[in-house]
Order: C-alpha cells, then structure tokens, then sequence
C-alpha cells in the first residue's frame, strides 16, 4: 500500500488518464479522489459518475448533457457532468459496464475534447477535463469478448493503479480496525478469539465490508467487549476460506430474500439502493429473481406481493430489470424448459423481449 500510495502520488503531478482496478470494496473511490487533491486541479470539480447506475440513454445525457426537447422530459437544456468538471477531474466507475455505443462516444471525447449534448446538431463547447476510471472487470477478457473496445482500453489504460485486496494485506486488517473505531468515536475490545478471527477471515467483500462489520459492532455491542459469538456467522467458522462465486451468490440472495418475505422489506428500499450503491450485483439480483419465481411458479407479477412492492410497480420492475439485463427466463419454473438450455440449467435472458412473454401488453413495452 505504501508503494501504490506513491505510485498515486506521481499519478497526480502528471495530466494522463488513469485507471484503476480491483475488487468491489477496496477503495478505488478514494484512490481516485485523492489523485485529484493530490493534482494541480484540486482547486476545480472532482464529478464522479456511477456507470452500472444508469441506463445507456441517461447516461448519455448525465455525460453529455441535453438540449431542450430533445427527448420526453428534457423541459429546458442542461449541462452535462463533462461541462461540469471542466479543469478539473471527473471519475468513471464501473466504466466496464458501459455498453458499445457508449464506450464510441466517450472515445470520441477522449480523442477532441468536444462534447454534442443529445438532440444538439453540432458540438457545443470543448473541455478540459482529466479522465479517472475504475473497474472491477478485466477489461482485457472482455476486449476478447468483444463487449469492450480495444482502442478505447488503450486511450484509458496510460496509468494504470490496481489497488489489492485486503486478503492479500492481512496485517492492515487491525490498522483499519482501529481506524473506523476511531472514525465512530467508540472504544471497543476484543478478545484474543475475536482478533484471531478477523486476521483469518478472507474478506470477499474488502475494506467495504470490514466497514459494515465495524459499524455494526459499533450500534449492537453492549458491553464494550466483543467476543467470537458476536462477530458475524461468515466469520466464527473454519478458516474463512473464500467460497466459491455461485456459493457467495446464492448466500446473498438468500439474505436478500429472507430480507423481503420473512422480515417484510421493500425491494425498492432494500434491494434497489444496495444495488445502485454497487454493495450487490447483478448476479446477486439475478439470482435473487431467480428466488422469486421458483416460488411464484413463474409468474412476474407474483414478484411484486412476495418482494414488498405495489402492484402499480409492475412496469417500473421490469423496466428496471431490462434496463440493467437482471431479467431471468420463466420457463424452467413452469416446468417447461427450453429445448435449446442444458437441463438443469436457468437461462438467463439480457433483453427484454426474452423474459417478457406475456405480461406487458401493447406497444408500451420496455424500451
């Protein structure tokens, strides 16, 4: 750490774009901000937008901004996070969730520094802005794929930072145990049983997740002392190896879903601000999905009773679902499965016009 924190350092006096890699939770947020205070732009913007949040066409319009009229809503023109950061930096993360389209535009910026708002004709203004960017996909397997540009990989990656997991830095696990202590103003003790756990535990979540164990160590513990028993379930037991993905997948949707059928939560309270806050995945919410219909044989709208939500919610569910390719095929819960899926297999369909067979009714399908 005390190497990349210098590398961040040189990173900051030079005007090149920078990417940053890693796992989700390991502070790539903070790594980028603090190339930005540590530059000679700290006086100007730091605009940080959330790839995975928004769909192609806002975040179109989020980047670029939109001229009035341009599109249902657009009631006046508005500047776009690249105007906004002019001079200063702006911060791209999970840029890897960008899709093809998007990825040309941004390239186009990246080579002129010219930005034409949506529904404008013509170019409108010409910023100065260094680009940070963040991911915690591997771009190059997906050049390979075919779901990145190569050309736009090669104009971002010219500084490139990969911040390590916290399972590869065991001994910074007290340091920053102590740390958010400190941060919450709370004096807590651990006993030698508790300390040996935390040093063993593998941390698939990172710093992120040491966070919330801290914090919630923080409002539960009445004592001040906190023993084995009180840590979390995922870190009494064994050596804390890493479980598989599809393992650590379906414990997340079995919490997610005891959250909303047994303990009553919304999906939009719930779920909905932990996935825009990248704190779940998309296939966590897949399977999550996945949950509901085999317990609603298939049907959709059985989704909205089961997971906390209105009726009238319907169409913002499965909008929201297609937007962000979370849409589970409903067959195999009927007990039909496609000829063409491996049996045993749930298909997993990214458009909407596949996992949508007869629910929405008229041209007002998904967009």
């Amino acid at each position: 750490m005390t190497d990349l924190l210098a590398m961040t350092e040189r990173a900051a006096q030079s005007p090149a774009k920078v990417m940053i890699t890693g796992e989700t939770g390991v502070g790539k947020d903070l790594i980028a901000r603090y190339i930005h205070t540590q530059s000679n732009r700290r006086q100007a913007p730091f605009v940080a937008v959330n790839c995975a949040g928004l769909t192609e066409t806002l975040l179109e319009s989020e980047l670029f901004g939109h001229v009035k009229g341009s599109f249902t809503g657009a009631y006046r023109d508005k500047r776009g996070k690249l105007q906004l950061a002019h001079r200063g930096t702006l911060f791209l993360d999970e840029v890897g969730e960008m899709s093809l389209r998007m990825q040309a535009l941004l390239l186009r910026f990246l080579e002129n520094g010219e930005i034409q708002a949506v529904g404008a004709d013509q170019p409108q203004a010409r910023v100065d802005v260094r680009v940070v960017v963040a991911t915690n996909r591997n771009l190059h397997d997906m050049v390979a794929a075919r779901e990145f540009r190569e050309d736009l990989l090669h104009r971002l990656n010219v500084i490139h930072i990969q911040v390590p997991p916290l399972r590869e830095r065991p001994e910074d696990v007290q340091v920053l145990l102590k740390h958010f202590l400190a941060r919450a103003g709370k004096e807590l003790t651990f006993t030698d049983e508790a300390l040996r756990a935390f040093a063993r535990y593998r941390w698939p979540g990172n710093v992120r997740e040491l966070l919330n164990v801290v914090e919630q160590l923080v409002w539960l513990s009445t004592t001040g002392t906190v023993g084995i028993e009180q840590l979390p379930v995922s870190m009494q037991s064994g050596p804390g190896l890493m479980k598989p993905a599809v393992d650590r997948r379906r414990e997340v949707a079995d919490e997610l879903y005891d959250a909303l059928v047994r303990q009553g939560a919304s999906f939009w309270e719930h779920v909905y601000p932990m996935f825009l806050a990248r704190d779940i995945t998309r296939h966590d919410l897949r399977e999550l999905v996945r949950r509901g219909l085999r317990e609603s044989r298939g049907r959709y709208k059985s989704l909205l009773t089961l997971f906390g939500m209105s009726s009238r919610d319907y169409r913002r569910f499965m909008n929201f679902l297609a937007a962000h390719e979370c849409g589970v095929g409903f067959r195999e819960f009927r007990g039909v499965l496609p000829s063409s899926d491996p049996a045993g297999e749930a298909p997993v369909y990214p458009v909407a016009k596949n996992f949508l067979p007869d629910f929405v009714e008229g041209p007002s399908r998904l967009q």
